[in-house]
């Protein structure tokens, strides 16, 4: 059985799907934090919900007596941990709030993951562990120095105890470092959907730092391929960046949307956004080489279903 944190989100109820397509017996995890609308989760996964190899627990990482319950009544094999309190700018409104799920939730699972002896331990991270000043393209060996919002220090610290629970235990684990994922199902206040649904009501958007950022988009197919290919490698500890291998500068990603949209984007300029990258970039040499993973969806037709999925969604 495969275990998946924050499985009615994003990327995780995309992954979910797959799973129980594949026919793998999948047990989600998932606490339906109101950091957005809960409804949106419940959506996510209503696709699945009836799966006999489906199950949902709704519950906290936090929560010892939780996954006490869940790793004694379920034969876990795999863990891939894509629960987390997301958010750069939000971040910097409650550190301690990104601390305790961030890392005292990674690491109280990675507790249970290695009583259990589980098989293989896919921790879900961000580019945003790069921080600034690094060399771009981002390298998995670059050093992690100069991080600049407390959710990026709580996803190194989270790598971290990855890293030791290897060491010192024997935990096999995969750090997968996601860039900037988009697609169907979106958060509301990432960049894309935000624009997106700002865009079709006639109001404006907000540019920070005079539209000068640039973003390495991927598309969660993309990601999800990545994420499906780990599981089924034996590596006893490796990280990879899962990314487009491709830089999007912001003033392109809004003339994409208002060609697809067939509106013209109305800019409200704002200074410098604190926690904000200037630049992610992902080198993904190491992952095509290990992983097998080769992103196949370019900006703008990622753009073009993200779209079509927006018009459609009934929420």
């Amino acid at each position: 059985m495969i275990l998946v944190t924050g499985g009615a989100g994003f990327i995780g109820s995309h992954l979910i799907e797959s799973l129980v397509q594949k026919g793998e017996e999948v047990l989600c995890l998932d606490n339906f934090d109101k950091f957005y609308a809960p409804e949106i989760k419940e959506k996510n996964i209503a696709a699945v919900l009836k799966k006999r190899n489906f199950v949902l627990i709704r519950g906290d990482i936090r929560d010892e007596k939780c996954l006490k319950d869940i790793f004694g009544r379920f034969p876990i094999e795999k863990v891939v941990h894509l629960a987390a309190r997301a958010g750069v700018r939000a971040s910097l409104k409650d550190p301690i709030l990104y601390a305790n799920v961030n890392i005292s939730g990674t690491l109280r699972l990675l507790e249970f993951s290695q009583k259990k002896k589980v098989r293989s331990f896919i921790l879900g991270s961000s580019s945003s562990v790069y921080g600034v000043g690094a060399k771009v393209p981002f390298n998995e060996d670059d050093p992690l120095l100069n991080p600049i919002s407390p959710y990026a220090v709580s996803k190194i610290a989270s790598e971290f105890y990855g890293r030791l629970f290897h060491q010192t235990y024997g935990l096999p684990i995969i750090i997968l470092r996601f860039f900037t994922v988009y697609g169907p199902r979106q958060r509301p206040e990432m960049a894309i959907h935000k624009f997106t649904g700002l865009m079709e009501s006639g109001e404006e958007i907000p540019v920070f730092a005079g539209g000068k950022t640039e973003r390495d988009y991927t598309y969660v197919d993309d990601i999800v391929g990545g994420i499906l290919n780990a599981l089924e490698k034996g590596f006893g500890f490796e990280i990879f960046n899962l990314g487009d291998s491709r830089t999007v500068k912001l003033p392109y990603l809004i003339s994409i949307l208002e060609a697809e949209l067939g509106k013209k984007a109305k800019i409200k300029n704002f200074p410098d956004q604190p926690g904000d990258m200037p630049v992610t970039y992902a080198d993904i040499t190491r992952a095509g080489e290990m992983l097998s993973y080769s992103p196949g969806v370019q900006i703008e037709d990622g753009i073009k279903r993200f779209v079509k999925w927006y018009r459609q969604k009934n929420y």
